[in-house]
């Protein structure tokens, strides 16, 4: 486990991610005010909140990119952390397998890249080019390069915002197939509360830089929207949000019209 820079303090902690007392500051506003978190090993976590809630200054603080922040607290998170971002970030002028592998030390690691290309369904395409992949496509990739490091602790940043939705109803299949192999503890960031429950063990709504709620998915698999435990979550979660489902609902009805 790691300390943290900018007055933040470590523990012991069986937990993956323990977060006590949390605070980070940025132009004189705490962005995250006292927040408590904690993720056990191989335990997928989602995160919701409205914009400017604090959720990205999270995965930074996570992630050690946020050493100009001030703040204080605990924070204890594995040195072995990946970040998957909205954007596959592939490096055009190298091949696949090169992406794969970036900064991966050890005599085999052209067999654990191709290993993990495979994983994601990309076999034989270690010498393609990232340009000739489709959206989707490049994202496998950027999941490939996240796990082929066997890490203790993926955060991810919306990774399917970009996709249509039946690309992203694929790639959350494939996460949490190879979740479910490799047994990361999971931090995903999402605007989206049907992807949140489609994948989480649990799920967390940021609100004012805290935690405000926190409740598990205890739904057996396939989560099928239509079910009424399904329906109970997902109303909870939304309303927290401070969504309107008397406007949402009218926008079905409206989306429904224009269809016919």
């Amino acid at each position: 486990m790691a300390t943290h820079a900018g007055g933040l303090t470590a523990t012991e902690d069986r937990a993956t991610v323990h977060i006590d007392n949390l605070v980070r500051t940025l132009g004189g506003r705490d962005i995250l005010n006292r927040l408590q978190l904690r993720i056990a090993p191989g335990e997928f976590v989602a995160l919701l909140g409205r914009s400017g809630s604090g959720k990205s200054t999270l995965l930074r603080a996570l992630a050690r990119l946020d050493h100009d922040v001030t703040g204080s607290g605990v924070l204890t998170a594995p040195d072995d952390v990946s970040v998957v971002f909205q954007d596959a970030r592939l490096l055009p002028w190298k091949r696949l397998l090169d992406n794969v592998v970036l900064g991966l030390d050890g005599p085999d690691a052209a067999e654990r890249g191709s290993t993990a290309l495979a994983e994601v369904g990309l076999a034989g395409r270690e010498r393609a080019w990232p340009v000739e992949l489709s959206g989707g496509e490049q994202q496998r990739v950027s999941l490939a390069r996240s796990l082929v490091r066997e890490p203790q602790l993926l955060l991810a940043d919306e990774p399917f915002g970009a996709l249509d939705a039946l690309t992203r109803l694929r790639m959350h299949a494939l996460l949490r197939q190879l979740c479910d192999r490799h047994r990361p503890a999971v931090l995903l960031v999402t605007h989206d509360v049907d992807e949140a429950i489609a994948l989480a063990d649990r799920v967390a709504v940021l609100e004012e830089g805290r935690i405000a709620v926190d409740l598990p998915v205890d739904l057996p698999a396939p989560r099928r929207p239509g079910t009424p435990r399904y329906a109970t979550l997902r109303e909870r979660l939304l309303e927290r949000l401070g969504v309107d489902r008397t406007a949402e609902e009218g926008d079905e009805v409206a989306e429904g019209v224009n269809a016919a």
